[in-house]
């Protein structure tokens, strides 16, 4: 769902954390990256925790694992983008080594 008003988006989506081990050091630092190259406010939320997106500590804290929905909460010019790439991430099989099939 994404609103406008007065130039700014914001844009609210689930995700389903799919990494075998959750959201852990490695997927949380790719995460972070990606989320500080947008302009946006980007915020996580999983049941009453909420956590900011560009944060490792933040986003560690929650205890994001396999198969837990979160909300993702952009507010920025580049919302709908922000949005879009955050829910591809957190939905990213990160597992290292790659799972065998």
């Amino acid at each position: 769902m994404t609103d406008q008003d007065q130039g700014e988006s914001v844009a609210t989506q689930q995700a389903v954390i799919k990494n075998r081990a959750g959201i852990h050091c490695r997927p949380t630092a790719v995460i972070v990256k990606e989320a500080r190259t947008f302009e946006d406010e980007i915020t996580v939320q999983l049941g009453e925790q909420t956590g900011d997106a560009k944060s490792a500590i933040e986003l560690l804290s929650m205890g994001l694992e396999e198969g837990a929905t979160v909300e993702i909460h952009t507010a920025g010019p580049t919302a709908s983008a922000s949005i879009a790439r955050m829910v591809e991430l957190f939905e990213t099989e990160f597992d290292f080594p790659p799972r065998d099939e």
